[in-house]
């Protein structure tokens, strides 16, 4: 099942097993998203450019980051770094990170959504870290409505959804202990798409999930 969403934040050049490991299961990931420098960066980068090309050979799809700051962030800057993505490492969709949940933010994911798809973007995520409100479902693929840490996460329950069913759900756990499968408890919870990294801190998204370390 194509289930594993990996949003992994290091330098191919700094951990090159790491990225082998993904590659290597690509088969069973729903996308692996790529952020050479918190969106795309000012130059295409060619590690992360090989990344991807090997990325799209094993069938995974390449999905780019970009920063939206909760609708703050200008929208030509995120169409930049759209656009930038889809160019320098030829992205099949994007993820979209920090993302509003309410009902007043949505028309400007909208327009974005508008110019994604304009640039050939086949698959939408947002990342809002939590339930939004239920018209981001018209616009998105993937809707990111848990990011938090295993005990919040086991803290949480059922979450009820109140938007259409053409939408997966994902939850993005970090924190999580060596010998626990977080796959059973969100799909339980309604997410069919998931990810669970033992990192904790300011940068949880820079490990892997259990399942992926390479072999030392």
């Amino acid at each position: 099942m194509n289930d594993l969403l990996v949003p992994y934040y290091e330098h191919p050049s700094v951990r090159p097993a790491e990225w082998d490991a993904i590659i290597t299961a690509a088969p069973r990931l729903y996308g692996v998203v790529l952020n050479p420098a918190s969106g795309s960066g000012e130059t295409p980068d060619p590690a992360f450019a090989e990344v991807a090309t090997r990325l799209r050979t094993a069938g995974a799809r390449v999905l780019g980051y970009a920063d939206t700051d909760y609708g703050r962030r200008p929208h030509a800057d995120v169409v930049r770094d759209i656009a930038r993505h889809r160019d320098w490492y030829a992205a099949a969709g994007v993820f979209l990170d920090q993302v509003a949940a309410g009902r007043e933010e949505f028309a400007y994911y909208q327009r974005l959504a508008t110019a994604a798809w304009g640039a050939g973007c086949g698959t939408l995520v947002l990342n809002h870290g939590t339930a939004p409100h239920p018209s981001y479902a018209r616009i998105a693929d993937v809707l990111v409505t848990f990011e938090g840490t295993w005990a919040s996460y086991t803290r949480l329950g059922p979450q009820q959804w109140r938007g259409g069913g053409g939408v997966r759900l994902c939850h993005l756990v970090y924190g999580v202990p060596a010998a626990v499968d977080v796959a059973d408890l969100a799909r339980a919870r309604g997410a069919t798409v998931h990810c669970a990294v033992p990192g904790m801190g300011d940068h949880p998204w820079g490990t892997l999930p259990h399942t992926l370390e390479p072999a030392r």
